[in-house]
């Protein structure tokens, strides 16, 4: 093969049997990797297909490498019963050109109060979560974790203390005091962790944490591994990448979990490089650019990831060796797969890494082009995304 195949044991039977056809790929100049999987997206159908739809989202997914996608459950109706994720499965079924695996909420409307029918939903969701909130009753997580542990089920938590927000929209930290912003603590996320973890540990539940932004959120997570319960958590591309210095006053930058302080962000890179975070989730969360002009205070919390995130963590994280393209391909497409019980079913994409670029929300598939990555120069330009051998993006 004269292209460089990253985990050839997941995708070069299929790669080969696609260059049989189509040898302009087989090109020295082209990388080869495994579709990329996001187990946290929000693609808005049923109830909000003015943010996104299940099309868009596809049609993001596929420009941005992506083949397996995991959408939450904030929608309208929220996918608590089977009656109502039929809402959300049957629009899947119609418009999807991926695979997209729907959670199931962990309660009843999201309100926290009422489990969802979870043994009903089990065969037909990927995991249980209440994305976009936290589960604030300790009996009904406790609840909600033994009945998932007897479903063999993950539960992934949005993981936020309501009384500890105190009105915050941003990090409380330096950004906020000078502009005048309301801040949110660092312990409205780890201490909700705090808890979980504990719980995972009482009852043997796979949790999962969504979106991890805060130094103690990491080392709880690490702590919890050492003992050996079965916790994992995941961080997004702007975790990562980005720290209250880089904020500006525009909802591009607006977020739930917020853009933390420098210290928080390399201590999430540190658990990305340590193995303490298992998955790179983009946490995929359009709005419409009107809702996003409304400033940090009153624009909607959320930006879209899938289109740009492996070109930023490869620009930041592997050309500046913080880690290497194949730990980027793993936290990608291998580890998201492996955790959540989604085979691999060959699906790949063909990038040509030297080609460098400006990111440009506007040329995007995606309903929400407010991003914080926008006119950031990048390497890496999607040539070929294919999905079980049909070719779902081609530049």
């Amino acid at each position: 093969m004269k292209a460089k195949i990253i985990k050839p044991e997941y995708i070069e039977e299929a790669f080969r049997d696609f260059v049989a056809s189509n040898p302009e790929y087989d090109n020295g100049k082209y990388t080869v990797m495994p579709g990329f999987c996001d187990v946290h997206v929000h693609f808005r159908e049923p109830g909000f297909s003015y943010k996104e739809t299940i099309r868009t989202g596809c049609m993001a997914a596929v420009h941005g490498g992506y083949t397996t996608v995991c959408t939450m459950p904030n929608l309208n109706p929220v996918p608590d019963s089977v009656e109502h994720l039929a809402e959300e499965t049957d629009i899947i079924e119609r418009d999807s050109i991926i695979d997209i695996r729907p959670y199931g909420s962990i309660t009843k409307e999201e309100k926290g109060k009422e489990l969802s029918d979870m043994a009903e939903l089990n065969d037909k969701v990927v995991a249980f979560s209440d994305d976009g909130r936290g589960v604030q009753d300790t009996d009904v997580m406790r609840m909600a974790m033994r009945k998932a542990k007897s479903l063999d089920k993950i539960i992934a938590a949005h993981c936020e203390v309501d009384e500890l927000l105190h009105g915050g929209y941003i990090n409380d930290g330096e950004y906020a005091r000078l502009h005048g912003h309301s801040g949110i603590s660092n312990s409205s996320e780890y201490k909700e962790i705090e808890r979980d973890i504990e719980l995972a540990g009482e009852t043997g539940c796979k949790y999962h944490v969504c979106h991890v932004s805060t130094k103690e959120s990491v080392d709880l997570v690490r702590q919890a591994k050492k003992k050996g319960w079965n916790v994992t958590c995941e961080a997004t591309p702007h975790h990562l990448l980005l720290d209250e210095s880089c904020l500006q006053e525009d909802g591009r930058f607006k977020v739930n979990p917020p853009i933390r302080t420098a210290e928080d962000r390399l201590a999430v890179v540190e658990g990305l490089r340590d193995g303490t975070v298992d998955i790179i989730a983009t946490d995929h969360a359009p709005h419409t650019d009107e809702e996003k002009s409304r400033g940090l205070k009153d624009s909607p919390n959320g930006i879209t990831g899938l289109e740009n995130a492996f070109q930023v963590l490869y620009t930041d994280l592997v050309l500046n060796n913080v880690i290497t393209l194949d730990e980027l391909v793993d936290k990608l497409a291998v580890s998201p797969r492996k955790r959540f019980s989604i085979p691999f079913d060959g699906s790949f994409t063909v990038w040509d890494l030297n080609e460098a670029g400006v990111i440009n929300s506007k040329q995007y598939f995606t309903k929400g082009h407010m991003i914080p990555f926008d006119g950031k120069h990048i390497y890496g330009s999607n040539v070929l995304t294919v999905y079980k051998g049909q070719v779902v993006y081609r530049r």
